[in-house]
């Protein structure tokens, strides 16, 4: 991992996540879940932004079960961890002044882009890895609003909480590239990543074994062998809703 925020490294993000202390200042009253904005600091004097989602604060959804979103949050962050595509901010899960629950590095996004623009993009290489990223982690709420570019070009992403289902549900704006033959960089990340989901003893197969049923762990798997056999991104299903509403 070698992606650093504003001087803070990413095993050093994930230490101060894990176990600075963390403390509430607002609410992002947009989201669905209950989000908290916290600073989460070392005594060494460490401090950083961080979004912290308790478990206690996940409304039921129909299609996921409950208080499991989370978890499915960590297994986004390990799949971009292994992947090497650092789409995902350092994430970790852990008890906090309203439970457990997962803690996320914060990202002060790029004002200057457009997003609607962004998304939109057909050359953006980020953002083309991001929509494979998508089709791995069956992320089905990829919202123009989870797009956060920062001011060195790279893109990050937010909010993988309904992911990981067994059934397909991809909903996403970045349909773009529907058919159209993976980037090279896409077939080998996801060659890596195969060969670390079939190692049992590897973080990210220890990570989704964790947080996701046997079946949810093992649709990730076939999901890249498939990306891999078809060698092209995906397309939509016809039996669920393409892109998620509102799509910002």
């Amino acid at each position: 991992m070698t992606a650093s925020f504003e001087g803070l490294s990413t095993s050093d993000a994930l230490e101060l996540l894990s176990t600075g202390e963390l403390t509430p200042v607002g609410r992002l009253t947009e989201a669905s879940n209950a989000t908290l904005y916290c600073t989460v600091s070392a005594p060494g004097g460490a401090e950083a932004g961080c979004v912290y989602k308790p478990v206690a604060g996940e409304r039921p959804l129909w299609d996921f079960p409950d208080g499991t979103l989370a978890g499915r949050e960590l297994s986004a962050f390990a799949v971009s961890d292994a992947l090497g595509w650092d789409i995902v901010p350092p994430t970790v899960h852990r008890d906090g002044p309203f439970g457990e629950g997962m803690v996320q590095l914060w990202i002060d996004g790029d004002t200057s882009v457009d997003l609607v623009e962004l998304a939109r993009d057909t050359l953006h290489p980020g953002l083309r890895r991001m929509a494979v990223f998508d089709a791995v982690i069956n992320n089905s709420d990829r919202k123009i609003g989870h797009l956060l570019p920062i001011p060195t070009g790279h893109l990050y992403g937010c909010d993988h909480g309904v992911s990981f289902a067994e059934e397909y549900k991809l909903r996403t704006v970045l349909w773009q590239w529907q058919g159209e033959p993976l980037a090279d960089d896409a077939l080998a990340g996801l060659a890596a990543l195969e060969g670390r989901l079939r190692d049992p003893d590897s973080p990210v197969a220890g990570e989704l074994r964790r947080h996701l049923t046997e079946p949810e762990a093992y649709a990730v798997l076939r999901r890249v062998e498939l990306l891999r056999h078809h060698g092209v991104h995906p397309f939509p299903s016809p039996d669920w809703p393409a892109v998620p509403w509102p799509p910002v």
